[in-house]
């Protein structure tokens, strides 16, 4: 897969954003923009329209589920995908209820990762 779209990576840990950009850069050249927290998320996301936003879940500020609710607001049609280090069931299912697009563990191996964001991808964008 070269996807080549560009992607808002959402996390307030610096080394995550690190860590998820070189398996971004796995699945193709994307454009990565990065913010720190929901706010900052919601701002980037309005000033560059990305075609894809990673967004983790336990951040300062803004949290990813109340960031997801409000991107979605902005756009119905945004596609998502949860990043957390935490998997409570209940949290899994709000954030799809709300319309991600997949949700994945920071924890996964890089490989199954690469490949949950290339199914993902796959999935909502028509790249052939």
């Amino acid at each position: 897969m070269n996807f080549t779209g560009m992607i808002l990576l959402v996390d307030d840990e610096p080394h995550i954003r690190k860590y998820v950009t070189l398996i971004l850069r796995q699945i193709g050249p994307p454009i990565i923009v990065e913010a720190g927290n929901g706010e900052d998320a919601i701002a980037a996301y309005k000033r560059e329209n990305p075609d894809l936003v990673l967004l983790d879940v336990n951040m300062p500020r803004m949290d990813g589920i109340e960031a997801l609710k409000k991107l979605k607001e902005i756009d119905p049609n945004c596609v998502v995908i949860m990043l957390t280090s935490l998997a409570n069931r209940e949290t899994i299912e709000q954030a799809l209820e709300l319309g991600a697009a997949n949700y994945i563990r920071k924890d996964t191996p890089k490989d199954e990762i690469a490949k949950a964001l290339n199914e993902t991808i796959d999935a909502c964008f028509d790249l052939s």
